[in-house]
C-alpha cells in the first residue's frame, strides 16, 4: 500500500508542533500581569475613595450634630474609623471643616474635606511615600445643624 499523502509531509512542520500553545502561554502571561495589577490597582483607589467619602460624610454630619467643643475629637475617631474600614492608612488623612460664621447656629452649614494618600499594591514601602507609588484621594461633605439644634438642653 502506498504511503498515504499525510505521512509524506515535510519534516519542518512536524518540528513545530505544539509552539502554538506556548506562544499563546507567553502572549498571554504577557497581557495578563499588567491587567491584574490594573485591576488591583484601582480597586486599592475605589477603596480610599469610597473611605475618603464615607470620612468626610460622619465627620459632616458629626459635627452639625454636635456643635460643642468636643465635636473634635468624635470627628478625628470617625475619620479613623471610617478610613481604617476601607483600608487607607489614617495617619495620611488631614481633615479641613469650615462653618457659616458659628458653627453652633441652627441653620449653620459644616463643611467637611477629607485628604488622604492611598499606597499603589505591591509597590514598595520606599516609593509609596512618594508621587510615583500613591494616589491622592479627596472628598467633601456638607451638612446643615439642625435648627432644632440645642432645644433638649
Amino acid at each position: 500500500m502506498p504511503p498515504s499523502s499525510r505521512s509524506s509531509e515535510t519534516p519542518a512542520v512536524h518540528g513545530e508542533r505544539g509552539s502554538a500553545s506556548l506562544e499563546f502561554l507567553t502572549v498571554g502571561m504577557i497581557l495578563l500581569v499588567p491587567l491584574v495589577y490594573l485591576i488591583l490597582a484601582m480597586a486599592a483607589i475605589q477603596a480610599g475613595a469610597f473611605g475618603v467619602e464615607s470620612a468626610a460624610r460622619q465627620a459632616a454630619r458629626i459635627t452639625a450634630q454636635q456643635a460643642t467643643g468636643e465635636a473634635d475629637v468624635a470627628v478625628q475617631r470617625a475619620v479613623r474609623i471610617a478610613l481604617a474600614d476601607y483600608g487607607v492608612d489614617p495617619a495620611s488623612a488631614t481633615v479641613v471643616m469650615s462653618c457659616d460664621e458659628g458653627c453652633a447656629e441652627p441653620g449653620t452649614r459644616v463643611s467637611v474635606t477629607v485628604r488622604a494618600t492611598v499606597a499603589l499594591p505591591l509597590v514598595p514601602e520606599a516609593l509609596a511615600l512618594t508621587p510615583l507609588g500613591s494616589i491622592p484621594v479627596e472628598a467633601s461633605a456638607t451638612q446643615t445643624v439642625s435648627r432644632f439644634a440645642g432645644a433638649g438642653s
